[in-house]
């Protein structure tokens, strides 16, 4: 037993730091990544990683779900750190720590949230991971429609994006009007594209003043979901 669990920790020691190594490569090569460079840059025989990781998309899944978990703890704890009624201030803080972590780990973001990885498809294990983010939004909205402070929007929708924002609804969030999930969907996606315009440089020359842009762009996307500017 003791050499066994010897044995589990020194693999997974080892399994870390592949990861680490992958990492860099991340930052310095883009999300293709090489098993043959990472064992290179570990002084291993290229056939040795694959006791590790039998192949590079295992590595790629391996790295997406730690990229996810690390997104998903900055979020949720940002979201715990603010008063439950005050809708707006937990999401400008969820926000602004979803903006922390991509810049703060450029790589990781672009891996889980930039271009696909041609041939790379991500399996099942990583649904769940990716839709701890947008459920932080999804617990804020459920927050402020079980207070009345935040009401669904009386609007028609297509009767398309209906049908496919009250199987999204009755799948992952059920009891929330579609209405409402459009709102806050909108929010979101329009979150990821504010942080990567940041991120990928397409805001350089343009918006000098990053921080105030930020918290005025998202303090839009909360006029559009309908969160109220008091506490």
């Amino acid at each position: 037993m003791v050499a066994h669990t010897i044995r589990a920790r020194v693999r997974a020691g080892m399994m870390d730091e592949i990861k680490a190594v992958a990492r860099r490569h991340l930052a310095t090569d883009g999300a293709n990544l090489s098993l043959r460079a990472v064992a290179r840059d570990m002084g291993m025989v290229s056939s040795a990683i694959y006791r590790y990781f039998p192949s590079r998309d295992d590595l790629l899944t391996a790295l997406i779900l730690e990229a996810y978990a690390a997104l998903g703890d900055a979020v949720e704890t940002a979201d715990t750190g603010v008063d439950r009624a005050d809708l707006r201030g937990r999401w400008h803080a969820v926000c602004g720590a979803a903006r922390r972590w991509a810049l703060d780990h450029p790589a990781e973001y672009a891996l889980i949230y930039g271009s696909p990885v041609p041939g790379y498809a991500a399996p099942d294990d990583t649904v769940a991971p990716a839709q701890r983010p947008p459920e932080v939004l999804i617990g804020i909205l459920r927050d402020g429609l079980a207070t009345g402070r935040l009401t669904p929007p009386d609007e028609e929708l297509p009767e398309p994006v209906r049908a496919d924002l009250a199987e999204i609804a009755d799948g992952l969030f059920p009891g929330l009007a579609e209405s409402l999930l459009a709102r806050g969907m909108a929010g979101w996606t329009q979150l990821f594209g504010l942080i990567s315009f940041e991120l990928f440089g397409r805001l350089n020359r343009a918006v000098p003043h990053r921080d105030e842009y930020f918290d005025h762009q998202t303090g839009l996307m909360a006029d559009l979901i309908g969160l109220p500017r008091d506490a």
